[in-house]
């Protein structure tokens, strides 16, 4: 997979020095509109199932964290003015760039999970942890509008854990099965349609 690992780090770097100034703006609206850091710091797990922290721009309320894990409709009241527009767009998820030239995530890839409900795993499902985690993926597509379907659940933890798990990995499984850089590039290019016609 080094062409896929080139393609990452190249595409990283174009990202980060084409995006600069928009990633500039977006941190001072960040800091105008609430209290709190510009990036979101958490950690996630990642390759051969170790530890690393992802990077986000902050879309919540500082301490949010507090009130669960798991963010329930895209109008979550701790959700931010401005974090709801990163949100709907996934602008929140630029600065994974940056995970991106660090070797910690792809692309593309299954999408990392926090430590908490990887706990949940079977035997089998760790078997996702063979390749590197990434922005976007097969589970990823499916579940674009995931917090919608937390917020519509009677119990959004149990659903989450027993549905919405199982099911991303069934799907992040077989995106181990079929993966090559083309596949790859299918994704990359049905997420930004998705994106931009959302």
């Amino acid at each position: 997979m080094i062409a896929k690992r080139l393609f990452d780090v190249i595409c990283a770097i174009i990202g980060l020095i084409i995006l600069a100034p928009f990633l500039l703006l977006i941190s001072i609206l960040i800091k105008l509109d609430s209290k709190g850091p510009i990036l979101f710091i958490q950690g996630r797990v990642g390759k051969n199932n170790r530890d690393f922290n992802i990077y986000k721009f902050r879309t919540m309320r500082i301490q949010s964290e507090s009130k669960g894990l798991l963010t329930l409709g895209n109008h979550d009241s701790r959700i931010t003015k401005v974090g709801y527009v990163l949100r709907r767009y996934k602008i929140d998820e630029f600065p994974q760039l940056i995970n991106i030239l660090k070797g910690d995530m792809s692309f593309v890839g299954p999408r990392p999970e926090l430590r908490y409900y990887v706990n949940f795993y079977s035997e089998d499902d760790m078997k996702i942890f063979e390749v590197r985690p990434g922005i976007t993926g097969l589970a990823s597509l499916k579940y674009r509008n995931e917090v919608e379907l937390l917020k519509a659940a009677e119990n959004p933890e149990e659903f989450f854990i027993k549905t919405i798990i199982p099911d991303k990995l069934k799907f992040n499984k077989e995106y181990i099965k079929k993966r090559n850089f083309f596949f790859d590039l299918k994704l990359i290019f049905i997420t930004i349609i998705k994106v931009v016609t959302k």
